[in-house]
Protein backbone atom coordinates (compact mmCIF):
# COMPACT_ATOMS: atom_id res chain seq x y z
CA UNK A 1 0.00 0.00 0.00
CA UNK A 2 1.32 3.36 -0.69
CA UNK A 3 0.91 6.27 1.98
CA UNK A 4 -0.17 9.54 0.42
CA UNK A 5 -0.30 12.93 1.89
CA UNK A 6 -2.50 15.79 0.24
CA UNK A 7 -1.65 19.34 0.50
CA UNK A 8 -4.66 21.01 -0.01
CA UNK A 9 -6.44 24.44 1.35
CA UNK A 10 -9.89 23.81 -0.59
CA UNK A 11 -12.12 21.12 1.54
CA UNK A 12 -14.14 20.66 -1.87
CA UNK A 13 -11.15 20.45 -4.40
CA UNK A 14 -9.24 17.95 -1.81
CA UNK A 15 -12.34 15.67 -1.71
CA UNK A 16 -12.76 15.79 -5.13
CA UNK A 17 -9.30 14.63 -5.75
CA UNK A 18 -9.32 11.93 -3.14
CA UNK A 19 -12.28 10.65 -4.60
CA UNK A 20 -10.53 10.54 -8.00
CA UNK A 21 -7.26 8.73 -6.52
CA UNK A 22 -9.22 6.08 -5.20
CA UNK A 23 -11.01 5.39 -8.65
CA UNK A 24 -7.75 5.37 -10.80
CA UNK A 25 -5.39 3.52 -7.86
CA UNK A 26 -6.97 1.48 -5.21
CA UNK A 27 -3.31 0.84 -3.74
CA UNK A 28 -3.08 4.48 -2.73
CA UNK A 29 -4.07 5.50 0.74
CA UNK A 30 -4.52 8.63 1.79
CA UNK A 31 -2.96 8.80 5.62
CA UNK A 32 -3.55 13.03 5.85
CA UNK A 33 -5.31 16.32 4.49
CA UNK A 34 -3.15 18.92 5.19
CA UNK A 35 -5.00 22.63 4.50
CA UNK A 36 -2.34 24.86 5.12
CA UNK A 37 1.36 25.34 5.25
CA UNK A 38 1.16 25.78 8.84
CA UNK A 39 -0.89 22.52 9.49
CA UNK A 40 1.78 20.76 7.23
CA UNK A 41 5.00 22.22 8.90
CA UNK A 42 3.27 20.83 12.08
CA UNK A 43 2.67 17.46 10.66
CA UNK A 44 6.23 16.77 8.67
CA UNK A 45 7.89 17.48 12.40
CA UNK A 46 5.68 14.95 14.01
CA UNK A 47 5.68 12.19 11.20
CA UNK A 48 7.86 10.28 8.65
CA UNK A 49 7.58 11.20 5.54
CA UNK A 50 4.68 9.73 3.18
CA UNK A 51 5.10 7.31 -0.18
CA UNK A 52 3.56 9.91 -1.85
CA UNK A 53 3.09 13.53 -1.83
CA UNK A 54 -0.29 15.57 -3.53
CA UNK A 55 0.41 19.34 -3.24
CA UNK A 56 -1.39 22.15 -4.39
CA UNK A 57 1.02 25.45 -5.19
CA UNK A 58 -0.77 28.43 -3.42
CA UNK A 59 -2.02 27.89 -0.31
CA UNK A 60 -3.59 30.26 1.70
CA UNK A 61 -0.82 30.96 3.91
CA UNK A 62 1.81 31.08 1.00
CA UNK A 63 3.64 29.00 -1.29
CA UNK A 64 3.83 24.68 -0.98
CA UNK A 65 7.75 25.11 -2.43
CA UNK A 66 8.63 26.58 1.10
CA UNK A 67 8.10 23.17 2.70
CA UNK A 68 11.09 21.94 0.99
CA UNK A 69 13.37 24.77 2.73
CA UNK A 70 12.62 23.02 6.14
CA UNK A 71 12.51 19.47 4.97
CA UNK A 72 14.48 17.38 3.33
CA UNK A 73 11.42 15.53 1.09
CA UNK A 74 12.88 12.71 -1.19
CA UNK A 75 9.44 11.09 -2.12
CA UNK A 76 7.99 11.92 -5.29
CA UNK A 77 5.58 14.78 -5.78
CA UNK A 78 2.91 15.46 -7.89
CA UNK A 79 1.83 19.34 -7.66
CA UNK A 80 -1.98 20.08 -8.80
CA UNK A 81 -1.86 23.59 -9.88
CA UNK A 82 -3.59 26.36 -12.00
CA UNK A 83 -0.02 27.75 -13.46
CA UNK A 84 0.47 28.99 -16.64
CA UNK A 85 2.27 27.23 -19.41
CA UNK A 86 5.57 28.87 -18.57
CA UNK A 87 5.26 27.33 -15.14
CA UNK A 88 4.58 23.85 -16.67
CA UNK A 89 7.86 24.07 -18.87
CA UNK A 90 9.51 24.77 -15.55
CA UNK A 91 8.11 22.03 -14.73
CA UNK A 92 9.17 19.80 -17.09
CA UNK A 93 12.07 20.93 -17.22
CA UNK A 94 13.18 19.57 -13.55
CA UNK A 95 11.06 16.43 -13.85
CA UNK A 96 8.82 17.04 -11.45
CA UNK A 97 4.95 15.88 -12.29
CA UNK A 98 2.28 18.24 -12.03
CA UNK A 99 -1.80 17.69 -12.85
CA UNK A 100 -3.63 21.13 -13.91
CA UNK A 101 -6.88 21.57 -12.06
CA UNK A 102 -9.35 20.52 -12.78
CA UNK A 103 -7.99 17.03 -12.74
CA UNK A 104 -8.47 14.95 -15.20
CA UNK A 105 -8.52 11.05 -13.78
CA UNK A 106 -6.78 10.09 -16.91
CA UNK A 107 -3.63 12.28 -16.27
CA UNK A 108 -3.86 11.23 -12.27
CA UNK A 109 -3.54 7.78 -13.11
CA UNK A 110 -0.63 8.45 -15.40
CA UNK A 111 1.14 10.63 -12.77
CA UNK A 112 0.80 7.93 -10.23
CA UNK A 113 1.63 4.99 -12.09
CA UNK A 114 4.92 7.33 -12.49
CA UNK A 115 5.40 7.55 -8.99
CA UNK A 116 4.87 3.70 -8.23
CA UNK A 117 7.20 2.62 -10.27
CA UNK A 118 9.49 5.02 -8.63
CA UNK A 119 8.77 4.06 -4.92
CA UNK A 120 8.80 0.51 -5.46
CA UNK A 121 12.29 0.86 -7.16
CA UNK A 122 13.44 3.06 -4.81
CA UNK A 123 14.81 5.09 -7.39
CA UNK A 124 13.47 8.85 -6.52
CA UNK A 125 15.59 11.52 -7.27
CA UNK A 126 14.90 14.78 -5.02
CA UNK A 127 13.48 17.30 -6.89
CA UNK A 128 16.24 20.24 -7.39
CA UNK A 129 13.48 22.96 -5.93
CA UNK A 130 16.24 25.94 -5.92
CA UNK A 131 16.29 25.65 -9.67
CA UNK A 132 12.95 25.02 -10.02
CA UNK A 133 11.90 28.74 -7.76
CA UNK A 134 14.47 30.33 -10.18
CA UNK A 135 12.79 29.24 -13.22
CA UNK A 136 9.58 29.74 -12.56
CA UNK A 137 11.01 33.48 -11.32
CA UNK A 138 12.18 34.45 -14.44
CA UNK A 139 10.44 37.23 -16.43
CA UNK A 140 7.38 36.12 -18.00
CA UNK A 141 5.73 39.59 -20.13
CA UNK A 142 6.34 38.12 -23.45
CA UNK A 143 5.08 35.16 -23.45
CA UNK A 144 1.15 36.37 -23.63
CA UNK A 145 -0.60 37.54 -26.46
CA UNK A 146 -0.83 41.86 -25.96
CA UNK A 147 -3.09 42.62 -28.72
CA UNK A 148 -5.91 41.10 -31.09
CA UNK A 149 -6.45 41.97 -34.85
CA UNK A 150 -9.71 41.78 -35.43
CA UNK A 151 -10.73 42.88 -38.73
CA UNK A 152 -13.86 46.14 -39.55
CA UNK A 153 -14.78 46.59 -43.00
CA UNK A 154 -12.03 45.33 -44.61
CA UNK A 155 -9.31 46.62 -42.04
CA UNK A 156 -7.45 44.97 -39.34
CA UNK A 157 -8.00 47.11 -36.10
CA UNK A 158 -5.77 46.52 -33.26
CA UNK A 159 -7.09 45.77 -29.45
CA UNK A 160 -5.06 45.79 -26.84
CA UNK A 161 -5.48 42.40 -24.19
CA UNK A 162 -5.74 44.74 -21.28
CA UNK A 163 -8.73 46.92 -22.79
CA UNK A 164 -10.84 43.32 -23.33
CA UNK A 165 -13.20 42.51 -20.71
CA UNK A 166 -14.80 38.70 -21.53
CA UNK A 167 -14.08 36.74 -24.43
CA UNK A 168 -17.38 34.47 -25.52
CA UNK A 169 -18.17 32.15 -28.12
CA UNK A 170 -21.82 32.30 -29.55
CA UNK A 171 -21.91 31.28 -32.95
CA UNK A 172 -18.61 32.30 -33.58
CA UNK A 173 -15.62 33.92 -31.08
CA UNK A 174 -16.16 37.52 -29.89
CA UNK A 175 -14.48 39.27 -27.64
CA UNK A 176 -15.90 42.35 -25.83
CA UNK A 177 -13.83 45.16 -24.81
CA UNK A 178 -14.32 47.21 -21.67
CA UNK A 179 -16.40 49.84 -23.41
CA UNK A 180 -18.98 47.72 -24.54
CA UNK A 181 -17.05 46.78 -28.15
CA UNK A 182 -17.78 43.65 -29.96
CA UNK A 183 -15.56 41.72 -32.27
CA UNK A 184 -15.15 38.83 -34.24
CA UNK A 185 -12.09 36.62 -33.56
CA UNK A 186 -10.78 34.53 -36.39
CA UNK A 187 -9.83 31.87 -34.05
CA UNK A 188 -11.65 28.52 -33.75
CA UNK A 189 -11.75 27.57 -30.76
CA UNK A 190 -11.56 29.32 -27.07
CA UNK A 191 -8.76 27.00 -25.90
CA UNK A 192 -6.75 28.42 -28.91
CA UNK A 193 -7.35 32.29 -27.33
CA UNK A 194 -7.30 30.70 -23.27
CA UNK A 195 -3.63 29.42 -24.42
CA UNK A 196 -2.46 33.01 -25.46
CA UNK A 197 -3.77 34.99 -21.81
CA UNK A 198 -2.43 35.59 -18.79
CA UNK A 199 -4.57 33.21 -16.37
CA UNK A 200 -3.63 35.15 -13.79
CA UNK A 201 -6.13 38.20 -15.26
CA UNK A 202 -8.31 36.30 -17.20
CA UNK A 203 -10.29 33.28 -16.28
CA UNK A 204 -12.13 30.41 -18.15
CA UNK A 205 -15.60 30.75 -16.13
CA UNK A 206 -16.89 28.03 -18.94
CA UNK A 207 -17.11 26.02 -22.08
CA UNK A 208 -18.31 29.42 -23.54
CA UNK A 209 -16.34 32.50 -22.17
CA UNK A 210 -13.26 33.40 -20.54
CA UNK A 211 -13.68 36.82 -18.23
CA UNK A 212 -10.95 39.65 -16.89
CA UNK A 213 -10.70 39.77 -13.39
CA UNK A 214 -11.24 43.62 -13.68
CA UNK A 215 -14.73 42.91 -15.76
CA UNK A 216 -16.10 41.57 -12.75
CA UNK A 217 -18.72 43.78 -11.18
CA UNK A 218 -19.56 40.53 -8.53
CA UNK A 219 -20.55 37.16 -7.85
CA UNK A 220 -23.78 35.26 -6.29
CA UNK A 221 -23.00 32.22 -4.71
CA UNK A 222 -26.09 29.75 -4.91
CA UNK A 223 -26.93 26.67 -3.10
CA UNK A 224 -26.11 24.08 -5.48
CA UNK A 225 -22.57 25.65 -4.83
CA UNK A 226 -22.63 27.05 -8.46
CA UNK A 227 -21.86 30.70 -8.90
CA UNK A 228 -23.17 33.75 -11.06
CA UNK A 229 -20.63 35.87 -12.37
CA UNK A 230 -21.75 39.55 -13.37
CA UNK A 231 -20.25 41.87 -15.58
CA UNK A 232 -19.62 45.40 -14.98
CA UNK A 233 -21.38 48.03 -17.03
CA UNK A 234 -21.96 48.53 -20.11
CA UNK A 235 -21.36 44.63 -20.83
CA UNK A 236 -24.03 43.64 -18.03
CA UNK A 237 -23.81 40.10 -18.53
CA UNK A 238 -24.33 37.19 -16.22
CA UNK A 239 -21.77 34.48 -16.66
CA UNK A 240 -22.41 30.83 -14.68
CA UNK A 241 -19.45 28.89 -13.22
CA UNK A 242 -19.82 25.01 -12.31
CA UNK A 243 -20.06 23.74 -8.68
CA UNK A 244 -16.58 21.43 -9.84
CA UNK A 245 -15.05 24.92 -10.75
CA UNK A 246 -16.08 27.12 -8.17
CA UNK A 247 -13.49 26.50 -5.67
CA UNK A 248 -10.69 27.28 -8.07
CA UNK A 249 -12.17 30.28 -9.06
CA UNK A 250 -13.12 31.50 -5.75
CA UNK A 251 -8.76 31.00 -4.99
CA UNK A 252 -8.38 33.11 -8.24
CA UNK A 253 -10.53 36.06 -7.67
CA UNK A 254 -9.83 36.05 -4.10
CA UNK A 255 -6.04 37.47 -3.70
Amino acid sequence: MIKAVVIEDEQLIAKELANKISAVADDVNIIEFLPSLKTARKWFMQNAEPDLLFMDIQLSDGVSFELFEHFNLSCPVIFTTAYDEYAIRAFKVNGIDYLLKPVDESDLKKAIDKCRSMVSEKSVVPADMKQLMASLAMPQQSLYKEKFIVSVRNNWIPVDTKDIACFVRENLNYLYTFNGDKYILDYTTLEDIEELLDPRIFYRSNRQSIIHINAIQSVKPHENQKLSVFLKAPLKMELDISREKAPAFKKWFDR
